[in-house]
């Protein structure tokens, strides 16, 4: 009997197998496309920021993504006042099926009513999960330092801010 149902259920998670696999395979040549909300604080947590972005992205290899990322945000860390930013990132996922970790980082540009216009770089981390073959829910985390001139290194990257995104995205 209870041979049996270890067959059974060996036999039912081959059969499940394939389904599991043709969830958030990227292959080469894939693109992909998201949209989402972004949020995110200094480093003593003392104002707050809110936005929109998307992203465009082209995988170089089965698990390598390039992708340029548009934010617009609202912020009141200094007053009410818009801010975006255009970044383009290089991303390795790790696949895992449904489940598609990545680390990675970005570099661009930031612009706006109440930052200095400047250079930015971000190391960065996420993850994505499917929900169906060609569409996931991702969360997007990254820790922004600003080249301003005459900062040094060490102070560029104590001066950054952590910024947030869960976004919505379809493989295309």
């Amino acid at each position: 009997m209870v041979r049996r149902n270890g067959l059974i259920l060996a036999v039912l998670a081959l059969i499940m197998l394939p389904a599991a696999s043709a969830f958030g395979q990227f292959k080469q040549g894939d693109w992909e496309l998201t949209l989402g909300g972004t949020g995110g604080n200094g480093p003593d947590f003392d104002g707050v920021s809110a936005g929109v972005n998307g992203s465009l992205g082209y995988f170089l290899a089965d698990q390598l993504e390039i992708s340029l990322r548009q934010s617009l945000t609202y912020e009141d860390f200094t007053g009410s006042s818009w801010n975006g930013s255009t970044r383009v990132a290089l991303d390795f996922h790790f696949d895992l099926g449904a489940l598609q970790p990545f680390i990675g980082g970005n570099l661009g540009y930031v612009y706006g009513d109440s930052v200095k216009d400047t250079w930015e770089a971000a190391p960065e981390a996420g993850i994505k999960y499917f929900l169906n073959g060609t569409t996931f829910v991702m969360f997007l985390a990254e820790y922004q330092f600003f080249f301003n001139s005459g900062d040094s290194i060490d102070s560029a990257f104590n001066d950054g801010q952590f910024v947030y995104t869960l976004a919505l995205g379809v493989r295309l």
